[in-house]
């Protein structure tokens, strides 16, 4: 009882976290309702109520995403192995232009990364000037409709998993 008391001392002066904020402890997460003197209720994702000793909270990794100013995200994509190179070398400038025209992203960087098994792999690294993961995802979700679409007009094919097995007739 006394180390939850004195975690709720801890929390209340440190604050690193509050009422509102949506944080993930392990593999809980959610957004904080309250912080009483021998626990914090944590609304999840799911609808139920978690509620956490203040003594595991102040022993425990916290981490509070309301506190972020951007997202970064590092994304990967691959094209096929027939596109032609000088295509392939104009798929950083469409992701450029992508990103220049997304209001609240920036674009940190695209590069040609490596040879997958059955693609060419793309990684791009972008940030969103916002912490809300909704405002996170719309942004992800245009620049990836952009991208279908310009690939559609450039004719460049997104690749998957595929194999080509030669058979060689023996006489």
């Amino acid at each position: 009882m006394l180390s939850d008391l004195f975690a709720s001392f801890s929390i209340f002066f440190d604050k690193p976290f509050r009422i509102g904020d949506f944080i993930v402890i392990g593999t809980d997460m959610g957004t904080v309702e309250k912080i009483g003197i021998k626990s914090t209720r944590i609304r999840t994702l799911q609808g139920e109520e978690l509620v956490v000793s203040n003594a595991e909270l102040t022993t425990a990794r916290v981490q509070n995403f309301k506190k972020m100013d951007e997202r970064r995200s590092v994304m990967q994509f691959g094209v096929t192995y027939e596109t032609p190179q000088e295509r392939l070398k104009e798929i950083p400038g469409v992701v450029e232009r992508i990103f220049g025209a997304l209001d609240g992203a920036r674009l940190d960087r695209v590069h040609f990364a490596s040879f997958g098994d059955s693609a060419l792999i793309y990684e791009v690294v972008y940030y969103v000037e916002s912490s809300d993961y909704n405002e996170f995802m719309n942004i992800q979700q245009q620049f990836n409709f952009d991208l279908m679409t310009r690939f559609a007009e450039m004719g460049v094919e997104f690749a998957y998993p595929t194999q080509t097995i030669y058979h060689k007739q023996v006489t």
